[in-house]
């Protein structure tokens, strides 16, 4: 076994690992916790709760949002002979790929920096704002993750 015979397995599981990291942290906190935290927690504590747990994860997605593209392009590229020689359900992955990365950079740069300050400031009204916002865009981005999914586990036998 050569170095280059064990390339396309690490891009393609550092690329798969970080979907995974990605889009299951978000299917966790809308699914599990969201509803949870807002059941059992006041709105300081709940916004505090998110505050750090968004802290912890987005470590994570800033990981998963620089490897994604990068070992994507690294698989297209040096297995694939570029863009033309791929399908088009990968055209469709990176396009959507894209898009919720530019979501992401949306949430962080903006409510979710929002969110750090209201807590802060005990301001709960704005942080309960910024948490909302959060809370739908992470919901899209879920609903384009778990699309984009199926799209890489399905289309490509499909022929698209």
């Amino acid at each position: 076994m050569t170095l280059d015979s064990l390339m396309y397995p690490l891009a393609i599981s550092l690329h798969g690992i970080s979907a995974v990291i990605w889009v299951g942290g978000m299917f966790f906190a809308y699914v599990a916790l969201r509803p949870v935290a807002a059941s059992v927690l006041a709105p300081p504590e709940r916004l505090t709760l998110w505050s750090q747990t968004l802290g912890r994860f987005f470590l994570w997605v800033w990981l998963a949002v620089i490897l994604l593209p990068l070992t994507g392009y690294w698989m297209i590229f040096s297995f694939f002979n570029g863009f033309a020689s791929v399908g088009g359900h990968v055209h469709l992955m990176q396009a959507l790929g894209i898009v919720m990365i530019l979501i992401y950079l949306h949430v962080f740069f903006a409510p979710y920096q929002k969110l750090q300050r209201a807590v802060k400031a005990k301001d709960f009204a704005a942080g309960a704002k910024s948490l909302g916002q959060i809370r739908q865009l992470v919901g899209l981005n879920l609903l384009i993750g778990l699309v984009v999914l199926v799209i890489a586990l399905g289309l490509e036998h499909v022929g698209l």
